[in-house]
């Protein structure tokens, strides 16, 4: 039987955060031939049977479109943009449109001068039958720097609701968690720390990078944020009177292992009552968490 993770019942944050999630059986495929690294997932603010994927460095700048079931559905490219090292991506709702962040902010050495988020309106998503094509442009950029120099960093999310962009750093021990506003007025900002956070995972010798944090997501209401890293997903439940810097630094809720060799990639759902995972590597396993189910 997969193992069911029950959430404390004290957290009155929302409905979703007081379920249990599990792990479903016989996962589906990322079936795409074009996603071969993937770095970054989101689930469509439009509709919840679709998602985009995102390819890591070197790739094509280029969003693909799928069913949460796999299914390719095409892939757009973004006008006048490189791969330099795309690490995350963000879905969210701002003054009434869909939006996507891409965050080319991947740095493993740490010696980038400078990262940038690149916001592009959400493509409209096709009818039955039909693939996405084309090119769009950028809507808004941002190239900024973190306040204690250069980090390796591949988990960001968008808190539309509080109109945040927060960053959670890979390499640092423990991981550190910045922020950034949605909308910066300065034409370079400067990613301020607002505090650390942890991942809880067992002592598994043959995963020496368990806990970096990997990828990272926000729920559309902003009650909660989730946490991938190479061994598992972790909630953090955020009260609304709570800053995100008390929710990260508190213990986080392990949700469990997601089985994938080397996922990078988290989303919720638009109900927060599912979490999707990928891994990096040709047709993917796509590993889903659900709220209130119990497993095999």
């Amino acid at each position: 039987m997969i193992k069911k993770i029950l959430l404390s019942t004290t957290l009155s944050v929302c409905a979703h955060a007081q379920d249990a999630f599990t792990l479903l059986p016989h996962p589906d495929k990322l079936l795409s031939p074009d996603i071969t690294e993937a770095s970054g997932l989101a689930v469509s603010p439009r509709s919840e049977d679709f998602f985009w994927v995102i390819n890591d460095s070197g790739g094509s700048p280029e969003i693909h479109l799928c069913n949460t079931d796999g299914t390719p559905r095409g892939s757009v490219k973004i006008k006048g943009l490189k791969n330099k090292d795309w690490e995350d991506l963000s879905a969210f709702t701002y003054q009434g449109e869909s939006y996507l962040l891409i965050a080319d902010i991947g740095d493993n050495t740490a010696e980038r001068d400078s990262v940038s988020l690149y916001i592009v309106r959400e493509p409209a998503i096709p009818s039955t039958g039909k693939s996405v094509s084309g090119k769009i442009p950028i809507a808004w950029k941002i190239e900024f720097t973190y306040e204690e120099g250069a980090r390796d960093c591949e988990s960001v999310a968008v808190d539309p609701r509080e109109e945040k962009i927060i960053l959670i750093s890979k390499r640092t021990k423990p991981p550190e968690v910045y922020e950034l506003p949605l909308r910066p007025k300065k034409k370079h900002p400067v990613a301020k720390r607002i505090g650390k956070t942890l991942t809880i995972a067992p002592a598994l010798s043959f995963l020496p990078h368990r806990n970096q944090p990997t990828g990272l997501d926000i729920s559309s209401d902003g009650s909660s944020a989730v946490i991938v890293t190479y061994y598992g997903v972790f909630l953090f439940p955020k009260a609304k009177e709570k800053k995100w810097s008390e929710a990260f630094a508190a213990k986080p809720v392990r949700i469990g292992s997601h089985k994938l060799p080397q996922s990078e990639s988290v989303a919720f759902s638009n109900d927060g009552k599912s979490i999707y995972c990928v891994s990096e590597g040709k047709n993917s396993s796509i590993a889903i968490f659900q709220a209130g189910v119990e497993g095999e």
